[in-house]
This record gives structure tokens, sequence and C-alpha cells, in this order.
């Protein structure tokens, strides 16, 4: 894999040349399209349910998806360790499809998602350095550690604007399958070091578990907003632009979008990749980016699809995750209990796709097996 840290170093040192833009662009995704293929050779991407286990690394990483009763799982994740051929970074990603198309715009954004956002990342990590060599030449700024990590979350932040804006872009001109009645959630993580980066768009949601200082259990902490439509500064920019929010009667408290004059497409969450027939009317794909240290306090991340959130609560999820013995399956067992609590909560309505990703931050596991992956049938 030196080979291709070598390319990515030297690809980081060609954008501060004066190269013409395309030249560049084209240089930065062959090189990022080269490391997405040696990360599948070497197992260190995951886009099915397993594990991921990497020898040195202190993450590790349980995946699991089930269908529900309405047709074709939707659902999809990605798990990339060693993200971008560096050591202390991984990315981790969960996707929920919605409307006819919904699994082909899911697993299109699970594919363009990371690869973009590297792209993005390395580009606007190279500008900045470029503009920070030039300050400092001019002056005698000395940064402090609250200027670096500030610095370094505006970097992630602007490669997770910059990457959700092109995909949402390439979606609607995309011929395979139409968006404009179909569109996906999506929910990913970024740890690069003790830092963690999130971006969300849409209802999905990640909750870290912690150690409480009073008793030394875990208690849950929600890391991100559901984008329900009926969310205040949701509803205020779907009505200004002409989008309407309301119930219908069959379904009190689930708040959907709806067109001006039509009743469709009654969207459940305000923000979303595709969904053209509603984009003028209010719904988004901006994502929400976050950060947060990690401690050794913090233990583990829950990503997971809707599915899990409608009838699991945050702190159920913590524990239920904390008291499987076996950590490869803490993710398959959130999701069973989230099967038997939609039988038990939600009798007579099918039960939605649901799928979790479960990242441990401080792996005590070492890998026997052969391969970093291990799949689930």
């Amino acid at each position: 894999m030196g080979h291709l840290s070598s390319m990515f170093n030297g690809l980081a040192r060609s954008f501060s040349l004066k190269k013409g833009r395309n030249s560049v662009r084209c240089e930065r995704r062959e090189a990022v399209e080269a490391m997405a293929k040696e990360a599948k050779k070497n197992d260190l991407i995951l886009c099915s349910s397993g594990t991921v286990n990497v020898d040195g690394s202190n993450n590790f990483a349980s995946i699991f998806s089930k269908r529900g009763q309405k047709g074709t799982n939707q659902d999809c994740c990605i798990v990339w360790e060693e993200f971008g051929c560096q050591e202390d970074m991984i990315f981790c990603g969960i996707f929920d499809g919605h409307g006819p198309w919904g699994h082909f715009v899911a697993k299109r954004v699970r594919e363009s998602m990371p690869r973009s956002l590297l792209c993005n990342w390395q580009e606007t990590l190279a500008a900045q350095s470029s503009s920070l060599d030039d300050h400092v030449k001019d002056t005698d700024h000395v940064k402090t550690a609250a200027d670096n990590k500030q610095q370094r979350f505006n970097i992630w932040k602007h490669s997770y604007l910059k990457t959700c804006a092109s995909i949402d872009q390439e979606l609607e001109h995309c011929r395979k399958f139409d968006s404009f009645y179909s569109g996906t959630t999506a929910l990913s993580v970024v740890r690069q070091g003790e830092t963690v980066f999130i971006a969300n768009v849409g209802d999905s949601r990640a909750v870290l578990a912690t150690t409480s200082d009073d008793d030394g259990s875990l208690v849950a902490v929600q890391l991100t907003v559901d984008f329900k439509p009926n969310l205040p500064q949701e509803e205020e920019r779907i009505i200004q632009c002409q989008g309407r929010v309301f119930c219908l009667h069959d379904e009190p408290g689930t708040h959907r979008v709806w067109l001006p004059d039509v009743e469709s497409p009654g969207l459940a969450m305000s923000r979303a990749f595709g969904d053209y027939c509603i984009k003028d009317y209010g719904l988004i794909s901006v994502p929400e980016v976050t950060q947060r240290n990690i401690s050794s306090k913090d233990q583990f991340i829950v990503l997971a699809t809707d599915g899990v959130w409608d009838v699991i609560s945050n702190q159920e999820a913590v524990d239920i995750v904390s008291s499987t013995p076996d950590k490869a399956k803490s993710a398959k067992r959130l999701v069973e209990c989230a099967v038997h609590a939609w039988k038990r909560k939600r009798r007579g309505i099918a039960i939605d796709d649901i799928s979790a990703i479960c990242l441990f931050l401080h792996s005590p596991i070492s890998s026997e097996q052969d391969s970093p992956i291990d799949t689930v049938k």
C-alpha cells in the first residue's frame, strides 16, 4: 500500500503547482479510484453485513442490515478502514433509500460519497495549506491547538458540503434510474485520530455511548438531529418555499412534506438526496456537519436508520450493544431487537428496513482471522 500513500502525498503536493484545474481533478479522481481498488483488494471496505477489524487499529466495526416487509431492502451501508490510505482514519456510512428507485439511489450515494469526499478533502486540505504558507510568510502568527482544531473541522465541513452538492447534482442527471420521486438519506462518520466528524442528511441517527462520571454506567449521547419536517427551522424553510407540512389522518404524529397543490410525495424527512419533485419546495440535501473529540470514556458509536429509532430509544440501543457478549454480533442483535420491538409496538404496520453500524472506538479485539473483513450471511 506504500505506493498508493506516495501517490496520495504526491497528489497533494501537485495542488500547489499552477496546473489546469481539470488536469488536477482528473489526477485526484484517478488516485482515489486506485485507493478504493487497493482497499477492496486488501479487505478494508465492507458493504454488507459483517465486521471490519484491522490489526493494529483502534476501530472495530459491526454491520448488519435486514430487509423489512415492504419489498426490496433499500438500506445500505459501507465501512472503509484506513480511509484514503490514512492509518488513523475510518469512514462509516449508512443510507436509507425511499421511493420506487430508492435502493438504486442509496447504493449510488454509498458508492459516490466516500470517493468524492476524499477528493474534496484532499483538495481543500491542499488549498488551506497553501493559503497558510502564504499567511505565515506575511505574519508572525503562531497557531494554537484551538486554531488547528477549528481549521481541521472547517476543512471537513467544506469538503462535506461540496461533496453533497455535487452528488445531488449528479443524481439529477443520472440516466440509469429516475430520482424524481426517489431518494435517500445519508449519515456518515469519519474518525481521524481522536476526533470524529459527523455529517447527516435525513433522519438516520448517530448515538455515542460514553461512561458517566456519576456511577460509571454507559449513557447515550445523541450526536445528530433527526431532520423531520416538523422541526421549526425545517418547517419554516419548507413553508417559505411554498411546500406544505402536515400529518395524514391515519398517521397522527408522522409529519410529511407535500407539494403545494397535490398530496404527493409525502416525505417523512426534510433533507435527502434525490426527490427532485420537491427540491424546489423546501427539501434540501445540505448536511449538518459536527465534530466530537473522543476521550477514554467514549466507548462506541451507533449509526442506524430510522427503522431502529422508531421503536428503540437511544439508551436502549446503548444497553443492547454494550450487553452483547460478542461485539461482532452487536449490530445484528440491535437490529433483531428492533424487529421484535416493531412487532410488539406497531402491530399491523409493515416492518421497515432496519440497519445499524456499531463502531467501537477502543477495540481490545485482535484479529485472528485471515482477513480484516468477516461477512455475515
